[in-house]
C-alpha cells in the first residue's frame, strides 16, 4: 500500500472513460490531436510540481496581501466582527471560481483535465486555509507595528534573543536560534537593527503564518494524491497553527510525511544507484537539519518510535550489497543533520540539564490521558474542573470515538503502509514519552513540556483515521470489482464508472474547502483584540499599545502617548531556577493545594 488509491485516475484512457463518436468528440482523431497538444506541457511531472508549488505559496501570499485592504477599527468588537466577515467574503470571491472549474472538469473534462485541474486546485485551497488565518492576524494587527504578543511571553523572549543576535552574542540557551536569527536578519534588512526586532517579528508571524497550509500539503504530496494530501493538511494546519509561534508547529506538520519518506526510500536503497542515495540522503539530512534548528522538540518526541521503526524496516535479510546502499543512504542522511544541527547539539548537550522546563499550566492540571485537544496559559475562564468536559462514553466524545475507529482501520487495513507505519510507531514513542514525563512530575519537580506531545498525537491520530479511510476505500473498490462484475465481462472498464468517482472526488474537494473557511475564521477569531488578560486575544491588545518607530501610539490605541510601552532592546537572559514548579493559570492561595508550594511573596 506504498502507492495509496486515488479517488479518480491519473491518466486518459483508464477504465471508466467512455469514448465518443468521431469528429472532434473524445475518441476521434480531431480530439486525439487536440488532446495531444493540450497535454504536451501538462503531462510533464517537473512542470506540475513547480505549478503546484507556485499556486500554493501564491494563494496564501497574495490573500494575505489582499486582506491588508480591510479596514476596520480591530479593538472594537464590531470592527472585529466585519473584518471576519471580509476575510470570508474574500475568500469566497477567490475560492469558488476554483470550485467551478474543479466542478466543470469533473462533469465535462477528460480525465487527464480533470486531474491537472485537481493538483492545482487542492494546492490553491490548501494556500487559502492558512492565508485566511494570516490575512485575520493582519486585520487583528491593523494600525499597528508590533507582533502579537507585544513585548511579552514567548513573544518578548524571541525578541530578546534576536536582540542578543544583533548585539553579537551567540545563541540563547539550547533553544533552536533559527527563528530568533531570522528575526535579527530582517530588523536588520528593514528596521535598522536593534529596536526593530519586534517590528520584525510582525512581518514573520504573518509570512510564516500564510506558508504553513502550502509546507503541510506539499510535505504530504511527497507521499498522497492531491485528495488525501489536503484530507490531512488543511485540517492539521489550521488546528495546530499558533500565529504567535507559527515556526514551531509547522515544523511538526511537515516532519512526519518526511519521516515517512525516508523510512520508504531507505527501503528502496537496493534499488538505487550508490550516487543517488548519496544525494538523496544528503538532501534529506539538509532538511532534516535546517528544521531541527528551526523547531527542534518533536524530534525529541519522534525519535525513540522512528529509531525502532528504521531498524525493523532495515533491509536486514536483503543482502550485503543491498546492506551496504541502505546504510550509505542513512549515514548521508544522519551526518548531513548532525552536521548542520551540531551547534544546537552541542548546546544541548553542554547545558541541556541546566535548562528544566517547570512552567505549569491549565493542560499540565488536567488527566494525562486526554490527548484530544489543548488548552494553553490563557483558558479564559476554564479551570481543570471544568476543562475537559467529558463525553458521553467513559469521559469520550463522538469525535473521539470515530476518530479513533478511523485510527483501528488505519492500523487493521493499512499497516503494510510506511506510512501507516511512521505515524504509528512516532505515536507510540510520544505515548510512552508523555507518561514518563508526566509520572515523574512530582518527583523531578519539572514539567519537561510533556503537554506538548498532546499535537503529536493528537496529529498521529488524525493521520492515521484518513489512511483508515483511504485502506477503506481501496479495499471496497477492490471488493466491487471482484463481487459486482459478471463473470463473463470483459476486463477493459469498471463497476463503478470513474467519472462518477471523479464528481464525487470533486464534491468531497468542496466540503473540504468549507471546513477550511470556517475553521480558520474560528482560529483567527481567537486572536481578535481583546483586553482580557486570560484570554488569546490579548496577545493583539498588547500590540497596540506599544510605541511605533516614530514614538507616537498606533492608529487605534486609546489614550495618550504615555499610555503606550516603549520598545524594550534587552537581550536574552535565562531565568532564576529555584527547583519548583510554576503554577501558572492558579489564584496564589491555591498552590499549596494543586502545586504542593507556598504562594510567591
Amino acid at each position: 500500500m506504498d502507492e495509496m488509491t486515488n479517488l479518480a485516475p491519473d491518466v486518459l484512457g483508464q477504465a471508466g472513460t467512455v469514448p465518443r463518436g468521431p469528429g472532434g468528440t473524445a475518441g476521434g482523431p480531431a480530439s486525439a490531436a487536440a488532446d495531444a497538444s493540450s497535454r504536451s506541457w501538462t503531462s510533464r511531472r517537473g512542470v506540475l510540481v513547480l505549478a503546484e508549488i507556485v499556486v500554493s505559496v501564491a494563494a496564501a501570499l497574495g490573500y494575505t496581501f489582499l486582506s491588508r485592504h480591510i479596514s476596520v477599527n480591530p479593538l472594537h468588537r464590531i470592527g472585529q466582527v466585519s473584518g471576519l466577515a471580509a476575510l470570508q467574503l474574500y475568500a469566497a470571491v477567490l475560492g469558488l471560481p476554483l470550485l467551478g472549474v474543479l466542478l466543470y472538469t469533473a462533469y465535462r473534462g477528460s480525465a487527464h483535465r480533470h486531474q491537472v485541474v485537481k493538483r492545482l486546485v487542492c494546492a490553491a485551497l490548501a494556500g487559502l486555509a492558512t492565508g485566511v488565518i494570516a490575512g485575520g492576524v493582519v486585520v487583528a494587527l491593523r494600525g499597528t507595528p508590533s507582533a502579537l504578543g507585544g513585548q511579552d511571553g514567548d513573544p518578548g523572549v524571541l525578541i530578546a534573543m534576536a536582540n542578543s543576535f544583533l548585539h553579537g552574542e551567540s545563541m540563547s540557551g539550547i533553544y533552536p536560534p533559527g527563528f530568533p536569527a531570522l528575526i535579527a536578519v530582517w530588523a536588520k534588512l528593514r528596521y535598522g537593527g536593534t529596536g526593530g526586532a519586534g517590528y520584525s517579528l510582525h512581518d514573520l508571524q504573518i509570512v510564516f503564518s500564510a506558508l504553513v497550509g502550502p509546507m503541510a500539503y506539499l510535505s504530504w504530496r511527497l507521499l498522497l494524491r492531491p485528495f488525501w494530501a489536503l484530507l490531512i493538511a488543511v485540517p492539521s494546519a489550521v488546528l495546530f497553527l499558533d500565529p504567535i509561534r507559527p515556526y514551531s508547529h509547522v515544523v511538526m506538520i511537515v516532519l512526519l510525511p518526511l519521516l515517512a519518506y525516508c523510512l520508504r526510500e531507505m527501503r528502496r536503497a537496493p534499488q538505487r544507484s550508490l550516487k543517488r542515495l548519496l544525494l538523496r540522503g544528503g538532501g534529506m539530512g539538509l532538511i532534516f537539519g535546517v528544521l531541527f534548528l528551526w523547531y527542534s522538540g518533536w524530534y525529541v518526541w519522534a525519535a525513540p518510535g522512528v529509531g525502532l521503526l528504521a531498524l525493523f524496516l532495515f533491509p536486514w535479510r536483503a543482502g550485503s550489497a543491498a546492506r551496504r546502499k541502505a546504510l550509505a543512504y542513512v549515514g548521508a542522511t544522519v551526518v548531513t543533520a548532525g552536521v548542520i544541527g551540531a551547534p544546537l547539539l552541542y548546546q544541548m548537550l553542554r547545558l541541556g540539564a541546566q535548562n528544566p522546563d517547570r512552567y505549569a499550566y491549565l493542560t499540565v492540571y488536567a488527566d494525562p490521558a486526554y490527548v484530544l485537544g489543548w488548552s494553553s496559559d490563557r483558558p479564559g475562564g476554564l479551570t481543570y474542573h471544568t476543562w475537559p468536559v467529558a463525553g458521553e462514553m467513559a469521559g469520550q466524545s463522538g469525535f473521539a470515538l470515530l476518530l479513533l475507529l478511523g485510527v483501528g482501520l488505519g492500523v487493521g487495513l493499512g499497516l503494510r503502509s510506511i506510512m501507516v507505519r511512521t505515524a504509528a510507531a512516532v505515536l507510540a514513542g510520544a505515548w510512552l514519552i508523555r507518561f514518563y514525563f508526566a509520572s515523574n512530575m512530582a518527583r523531578e519537580q519539572a514539567v519537561q513540556l510533556y503537554p506538548r506531545t498532546t499535537w503529536m498525537i493528537m496529529y498521529c491520530l488524525m493521520i492515521l483515521a484518513v489512511l483508515g479511510l483511504m485502506a477503506v476505500v481501496q479495499r471496497g473498490s477492490g471488493w466491487a470489482e471482484r463481487s459486482l462484475r459478471p463473470r463473463e465481462a470483459a476486463p477493459a472498464g469498471t463497476v463503478i464508472p470513474q467519472r462518477v468517482v471523479r464528481q464525487l472526488s470533486a464534491g468531497l474537494v468542496c466540503a473540504l474547502a468549507l471546513f477550511g473557511a470556517m475553521g480558520a475564521s474560528w482560529s483567527v477569531n481567537r486572536y481578535m483584540p481583546s483586553s482580557d488578560t486570560e484570554s488569546m486575544g490579548i496577545d493583539a491588545w498588547r500590540a497596540h499599545f506599544l510605541k511605533k518607530e516614530n514614538g507616537a501610539c498606533p492608529r487605534y490605541a486609546k489614550g495618550k502617548t504615555e499610555a503606550c510601552a516603549d520598545v524594550s532592546t534587552w537581550d536574552w537572559k535565562p531565568n532564576a531556577d529555584d527547583g519548583r514548579i510554576w503554577c501558572g493559570n492558579i489564584p496564589f492561595d491555591e498552590w499549596p493545594a494543586v502545586c504542593g508550594r507556598k504562594r510567591p511573596s
